[in-house]
């Protein structure tokens, strides 16, 4: 029974989540810096800096990742 260990699984499925979530998050933080640099960083002046954020916070991205 080698290699049917219960963390053996575990670790296969959150590597690939964790690879998902990595992109998503990358790609989230390139487009909040984007979109500051457009029209400020001010989310309640800036919809589409607010947009990006609300979608970061729906994949449940970090707070410290967002600011």
């Amino acid at each position: 029974m080698s290699g049917h260990s219960k963390w053996s699984k575990i670790k296969r499925q959150k590597a690939v989540s964790d690879v998902k979530k990595s992109k998503y998050f990358s790609k989230a933080a390139a487009l909040i810096v984007i979109a500051a640099r457009e029209k400020g960083g001010d989310p309640s002046t800036n919809p589409a800096l607010r947009l990006v954020i609300e979608k970061a916070k729906a994949f449940d991205q970090a707070r410290h990742r967002r600011n």
